[in-house]
């Protein structure tokens, strides 16, 4: 009899508690989801992965933040705007841009590991198609 009184005292104190939610699965996944993010965002922002090599740097040109970078990467291949291109498909590309606009910026990220030539052939596409405003893209001293 005893216990059974017991056992209702218990039972009337947890009805008037508050109920409580564990946080620390909450607080685990939103630190997750931090590192994941400061993991990745580098990586969206650089799309190709190349070394550039080192030199002191002025403002780039860029018009509008909207520059059209060209990237040759350590094997040689050209990406225009992260995506690959051959050589030909970025002078027709280009052609057609600096008709419209004469003054549209180009950005050109070679990789320090490849040789000087196949910057240049780059670099003779763009003046090919008479494109007023183009940078090399080094990282700062």
């Amino acid at each position: 009899m005893r216990i059974s009184r017991l056992r209702r005292a218990r039972n009337r104190g947890s009805a008037g508690s508050t109920p409580q939610i564990d946080m620390n699965s909450l607080i685990d996944l939103t630190f997750l989801l931090l590192v994941t993010f400061i993991v990745t965002l580098p990586a969206l922002e650089q799309g190709i992965s190349i070394m550039l090599p080192r030199a002191k740097t002025d403002q780039l040109p860029t018009k509008n933040n909207k520059a059209n970078i060209v990237t040759i990467d350590h094997q040689k291949r050209i990406f225009f705007r992260d995506k690959p291109i051959t050589l030909d498909e970025f002078e027709r590309t280009l052609s057609k841009m600096a008709a419209e606009d004469p003054d549209v910026p180009v950005l050109i990220r070679g990789d320090e590991r490849i040789d000087y030539g196949a910057v240049m052939e780059v670099v003779k596409v763009v003046y090919k198609c008479k494109v007023r405003k183009m940078a090399l893209v080094t990282v700062e001293k």
